[in-house]
């Protein structure tokens, strides 16, 4: 790859990283500014909500009744750990092909917004409530959409990767 395409996929993947981040944190401030904690508005009947809600632990509720004066500080360093490793992969050149650096581009600026969220708020706001009739998916927001998107973009690097290899063994 010749170094000026290189040069402007770097552009690219820090552009998918900051527009996660952005669209984030501006979804996550007109949820605050314009709803109050614990609203419930009935966007597609029995299929999506949008609800206020926060969430202090992390994924699905996790650690969210703890009474622990660290959960905050210790998920906040793990946080930044990981976003570390994630920005280090990227650096060097280690997440992979396209599609590698793509999500973990999305999965970095996911990271990101939530953090800035615990640092900022001590929790996360999450606010789209999608359900299939009453079996309700954890509420969740744009930065852990963009988390499991980059997620399958990483599989499927992988997996193309697999295919690759055992192809080239044969």
């Amino acid at each position: 790859m010749s170094p000026e395409i290189r040069g402007e996929r770097r552009w690219q993947v820090l552009i998918v990283v900051l527009a996660a981040l952005g669209l984030d944190q501006a979804t996550k401030f007109a949820v605050e500014k314009l709803t109050p904690v614990g609203s419930h508005r009935v966007l597609i009947p029995r299929m999506l909500n949008l609800v206020h809600t926060t969430n202090p632990g992390v994924a699905f509720g996790m650690f969210a009744g703890s009474r622990s004066p660290w959960m905050s500080p210790m998920l906040i360093v793990f946080s930044v750990a990981v976003i570390g490793f994630l920005v280090w992969l990227l650096a060097t050149r280690r997440a992979g092909g396209r599609r590698g650096e793509f999500g973990i581009a999305l999965i970095l600026g996911g990271a990101a917004g939530n953090v800035l969220d615990r640092v900022t708020r001590r929790s996360v706001t999450d606010f789209i409530d999608f359900h299939v009739g009453a079996h309700h998916w954890y509420t969740f927001n744009v930065a852990d959409s963009a988390i499991v998107i980059g997620a399958c973009f990483v599989i499927l690097e992988l997996v193309a990767d697999w295919g690759t290899a055992s192809r080239q063994k044969a």
